[in-house]
């Protein structure tokens, strides 16, 4: 906008103003604007930030915003939301007449200029320091501006005159409270502030159904959530703190798929979780043979104890025996022969599922699929992994998110939905928490790159969370790279994002496809029991379970991890290495990923810092440790390395501290474009 001074560009702005940006509590959220005016004189900005009840905000805080040490018409601040709700701010600019008095002082001095040819700048000063004083609440810091108009009107020499108001003593006061005239007032803009897990967790799949073992004959017994609570004591050792469940609701037994995804079903097959609903009920209910809603009571129970938090799948869809199709004809797709249509993805077709039509009767299926939402959330749901959400249309999921958040905002949404950028941006603008991403699709060093970039770039709209296998895919490095292929993916989702999410059986290196050229697994958990030994592969050292562990606890350990918005490559001349520094802006930790990509030879290099973005002098040498193996390095700017993959396929650095005063400068925006 344009007022006496411009204020313009302010960011994070999503879609012109139309959808909240996107904080956590304690997360460093960076704001930015171009600011700018006619002529010399010095401007300025104030970032002016509100937070909701209960916040140390609440009254407004207003803070002097920095200029852009490479562009001096842009300007930074930033601020950390304490408690979650909406928070606004809003960038003021205003002539700083201070600033612009100063700078023409000591030009003319340096120039050479005597007291007498300044007499009119030194007069003006005093006038202007006797102003500032009574903006400045504290007694002490009155007088000292007050000191300074007395000693520009003294007969002392120039410069002893001049000193005082140059002081950092006085400068310190005026940051804090600045003389401001032409004040121009910018537009109020919205944060939408989750609470701290919405960005940074760690998330485990599993299929409750799988967790029965086996009987004396060695068939899969079907689990049950008496099993599965059992089960939770593995995933919390492993480090995660969200575990996620498939649909736990009957399954429908009219078109029921075999195995690998058959039409033709032995009598004793369980069917896909995904084809909802039976006689035995629907989405507000669960299948009989996992136990009772009092069960899964019990189970939610459990995993609070544990420090977990259980996820259920949200797949708004249907079988052909559930009640909907009975009592709500039109929550379907209804053909001209009479039938209702089921589900398809050419060349796939789901037989098993009827999609919903949300035109047909609106009002009645959002009260329904709130209902439901709400049931689960009534048992101690506060997560939902949402199946297919971009074959939904946006409008209903922005109208349920918020209804939801109206009693329940603690209430997290997963989108699961492999879509294109407009689409995948556009249900997180709308309310999604996070989002699923192409991650596993994302192997070359190149391709890593841009994407990490991307990801941090868009954490205003975007929390990403990165999989590294789902029961849909199983991506070819992982079919024929061998087991160092899963700790390379393990590593980098680990430490490129603060979301990052396991599919159970990934840490026993299941790797067999249904068919070469195909990403679906041989003997798909969607459509059988699949027990595990994890125990057995586990003490017999063939398991992944430590590794994972401890990515998850070096997540844990350091902030820099935590967060989102800045990751930072530095130079690796092998394209099968890849080296990214993440640093905290508030406590300055800084982590140094540094991953072999090759899963079959041992790979070296001189991987060259960065030195100025890790706030290190060109020619400092320095220490790190190596959380992967807890060795020591003595470092500089360049250093050799060389990972072997059957050793290890990466060190996880940690650096020095941050200097304090660098680390506003880790969050300076990209310039992207929200609308995309």
């Amino acid at each position: 906008m344009t007022g006496r001074l411009a204020i313009e560009d302010v960011r994070p702005l999503i879609a012109g103003g139309g959808y909240p940006s996107k904080a956590v509590v304690g997360e460093y959220l960076p704001i930015s604007a171009l600011v700018w005016r006619e002529g010399h004189d010095a401007i300025n900005a104030t970032l002016n930030v509100q937070g909701p009840k209960g916040s140390t905000f609440e009254s407004g805080v207003r803070i002097t915003m920095t200029r852009d040490l490479m562009d001096q018409d842009k300007m930074h601040g930033a601020f950390v939301p304490d408690v979650p709700g909406d928070w606004t701010f809003q960038v003021d600019a205003w002539s700083d007449p201070l600033a612009t008095w100063k700078h023409a002082v000591t030009t003319k001095i340096e120039a050479g200029q005597s007291a007498e040819e300044l007499a009119n700048d030194l007069e003006h000063g005093a006038q202007l320091f006797e102003k500032a004083a009574g903006g400045v609440p504290g007694a002490n810091e009155r007088e000292a501006l007050l000191t300074v108009a007395e000693a520009l009107r003294t007969d002392d020499p120039l410069r002893t005159r001049v000193a005082p108001a140059l002081s950092a003593e006085i400068s310190a006061i005026m940051v804090a409270h600045p003389l401001r005239e032409l004040l121009t007032r910018g537009r109020e803009h919205t944060v939408r502030v989750d609470r701290t897990k919405a960005l940074f967790s760690s998330w485990y799949e599993l299929f409750p159904r799988s967790t029965g073992g086996w009987d004396e004959n060695g068939q899969p017994i079907h689990g049950t959530f008496a099993t599965t609570a059992d089960a939770l004591d593995r995933v919390a050792a492993m480090g995660f703190d969200t575990v996620y469940f498939p649909p736990i609701h009957p399954i429908g037994e009219v078109n029921r798929k075999g195995r690998n995804n058959t039409l033709t079903p032995e009598p004793t097959d369980v069917g896909s979780p995904w084809a909802i609903g039976s006689k035995d009920g629907g989405h507000d209910a669960v299948h009989p043979r996992l136990g009772t809603l009092e069960d899964f009571d019990s189970l939610v129970a459990k995993a609070q104890s544990l420090g977990l938090e259980i996820a259920l799948d949200l797949a708004l869809q249907a079988a052909p025996d559930h009640p909907w199709a009975t009592t709500h004809e039109e929550f379907f797709t209804v053909l001209a022969d009479g039938t209702i249509a089921y589900a398809e993805n050419p060349p796939k077709k789901y037989q098993d599922i009827y999609p919903l039509n949300f035109d047909n009767n609106p009002r009645a299926i959002y009260k329904e699929l709130l209902r439901v939402v709400l049931f689960w959330v009534d048992r101690g749901i506060t997560t939902f992994r949402v199946d297919n959400p971009h074959t939904k249309p946006a409008n209903f999921w922005e109208w349920l998110i918020a209804e939801v958040h109206k009693t329940h905002p603690e209430v997290l949404f997963l989108a699961e939905a492999f879509t294109r950028p407009a689409r995948l941006y556009g249900l997180a603008k709308v309310g999604f928490t996070q989002s699923y991403t192409y991650f596993t699709w994302k192997t070359s060093k190149s391709e890593l790159t841009e994407f990490a970039l991307e990801i941090a770039s868009m954490a205003d709209v975007f929390r990403p969370n990165l999989f590294v296998n789902t029961p849909d895919i199983l991506h070819a490095s992982l079919q024929y790279g061998g087991r160092a292929m899963f700790a390379i993916r393990a590593a980098l989702a680990a430490t490129m994002s603060p979301l990052w999410g396991v599919y159970s059986g990934y840490e026993l290196y299941e790797h067999e496809a249904v068919k070469p050229g195909s990403e679906e697994y041989l003997n798909s958990e969607k459509y059988e029991l699949r027990p595990r030994d994890f125990a057995g592969a586990l003490a017999s050292g063939d398991s992944l379970e430590p590794f994972i562990a401890l990515l998850n606890k070096i997540r844990r350990d350091n902030p820099a991890l935590q967060q989102l918005r800045n990751i930072h490559f530095h130079d690796a001349g092998n394209d099968k290495i890849v080296a990214y520094s993440k640093s905290d802006p508030i406590t300055g930790n800084t982590v140094l990923s540094i991953v072999n990509l090759d899963p079959e030879y041992a790979q070296e290099t001189t991987v060259t810092l960065d030195m100025r973005v890790l706030g290190l002098r060109e020619d400092s040498e320095f220490v790190v440790h190596d959380e992967v193996t807890g060795a020591d390095f003595n470092w500089s700017k360049r250093n050799f390395v060389r990972l072997d993959p059957h050793r290890d396929v990466a060190h996880i650095l940690i650096l020095p501290t941050v200097p304090e005063q660098l680390r506003a400068g880790l969050h300076q925006r990209t310039e992207v474009d929200y609308h995309n």
